[in-house]
């Protein structure tokens, strides 16, 4: 008879019953709960519940959690969240947090033992970006979140040179027609320096920054928490505090003034330009927009001439890589014709910064996890206010007298367009009346 009763529970029930008991009291859940797979049925989230017979195949849920997101699992038959957890654990991508174990809920809420039952659950973070065994258009590091006794409580990122299986794998990929022997010989150079000179390259440049960056704004890049080195004192590994995605949410305007603002102190105050501002490589965290990864970043006025190694590899980076790609091809289509910036094409310089920042602050939603962070109409007012900007920024009537020459002036910019819509809009002319009174 009491089984009857607490069998009827619905699965709302159940997730409320585990929140309270498991999850309530966290100082996580406290900050992220809200963004979860009850309240939001597509966009990304920070915390996924499934209960009894519902699929969760890891691999669909990889897909709906964020990076460091948590998946809850809850059922009323141990066996199902022993077996769920094994699948789990078996995916890798994903570290078990709570490990199976169960809860109880009294008849009518009382704690009484004869009316109570098993409520089963286990919990799973998502810790690798990309699903174990795929890979990404980019071709770079191991990247995890790790929790250790030596770091504290929290988790922090991972960054590590890819072992060489890994680095050989993904060669035969993008080379199907080159000979193994080839391909593990180019594998041995990404695994012995390319790697671990980018690497180490990150770890001096982030070190600088936190000297030289003013609060608050060395918040907004990472800090390293520690780092490994081999014997030829080349890093690693290396230990960076996670810059997580949350939040209130901001404006179009907002994400874009931040982002400028920051990019005008990385150039203009520690004179470091980052050369891969890609869409993932901003985050909007409780401390307001950031960028990660500067494995790419360079001093400005950095010569490479003395090191042959460095130089061929940012000759070949700045003729592969994505930003210049897409430089390349505006530019010949004629939607880029700044000359301060077609000038950089295919060269380390500022303007390869402040052309992908121009490009991105147009399109915030391309990157999923900004979604429920960034307000963005693309039909709004703000939106063709900051368009605007963008093609005045790339395409000025005057192309050899633009006024768009750094970060600080792209600012400029947007603070006039934050002027412009604490203004009444400008009536449009209605040709068809304008004829009509005539």
């Amino acid at each position: 008879m009491p089984s009857r009763f607490v069998l009827g529970l619905s699965r709302e029930a159940q997730i409320r019953i585990v929140v309270r008991h498991v999850l309530q009291a966290d100082a996580e859940y406290k900050a992220y709960g809200h963004n979860n797979s009850e309240a939001h049925q597509t966009r990304l989230v920070d915390y996924f519940f499934a209960v009894g017979k519902e699929g969760c195949p890891p691999d669909e849920i990889f897909d709906r959690l964020r990076w460091g997101g948590v998946f809850v699992y809850i059922s009323k038959r141990a066996a199902d969240v022993q077996e769920a957890a094994r699948k789990f654990t078996q995916m890798g991508g994903f570290v078990i947090e709570k490990p199976p174990a169960h809860t109880a809920r009294g008849f009518l809420g009382l704690p009484l033992r004869l009316f109570s039952r098993k409520i089963h659950y286990f919990t799973a973070r998502k810790v690798m970006l990309i699903k174990p065994g795929e890979s990404s258009d980019r071709f770079t590091y191991h990247v995890q979140l790790v929790k250790r006794k030596e770091f504290g409580d929290e988790y922090v990122v991972m960054k590590q040179v890819p072992s060489m299986d890994r680095v050989v794998s993904r060669l035969r990929e993008k080379f199907p027609d080159v000979d193994m022997e080839t391909i593990r010989r180019r594998a041995r150079k990404f695994t012995d320096k390319i790697f671990p000179v980018f690497l180490t390259r990150e770890a001096a440049m982030l070190k600088i920054l936190q000297r030289d960056l003013p609060q608050p704004y060395a918040d907004k890049v990472p800090s390293v928490v520690q780092l490994e080195k081999d014997p030829q004192d080349f890093v690693r590994t290396l230990y960076l505090k996670w810059l997580r995605n949350g939040g209130e949410p901001i404006s179009q305007l907002e994400f874009a003034r931040q982002g400028a603002d920051l990019l005008h102190m990385l150039h203009d105050k520690v004179g470091v330009i980052h050369l891969d501002l890609r869409l993932d490589n901003f985050v909007i965290t409780p401390r307001g927009v950031g960028f990660v990864d500067f494995g790419s970043a360079v001093r400005v006025g950095e010569a490479f001439a003395e090191n042959s190694l460095l130089s061929g590899l940012f000759e070949e980076m700045m003729r592969t890589s994505q930003i210049q790609r897409m430089l390349g091809s505006m530019s010949s289509k004629g939607l880029v014709t700044n000359s301060d910036i077609t000038s950089c094409y295919q060269k380390v310089d500022k303007a390869v910064d402040f052309f992908y920042l121009a490009v991105q602050v147009n399109a915030p939603h391309s990157n999923p996890d900004f979604r429920d962070l960034v307000r963005y109409d693309a039909h709004s007012r703000e939106a063709k206010l900051i368009r605007a900007l963008t093609t005045e920024i790339l395409r000025p009537q005057d192309q050899s007298k633009s006024r768009f020459k750094s970060a600080r002036a792209i600012l400029e910019g947007i603070e006039e367009v934050a002027r412009q819509l604490q203004e009444p809009p400008e009536p449009v002319p209605d040709p068809v009346g304008a004829a009509a009174a005539a």
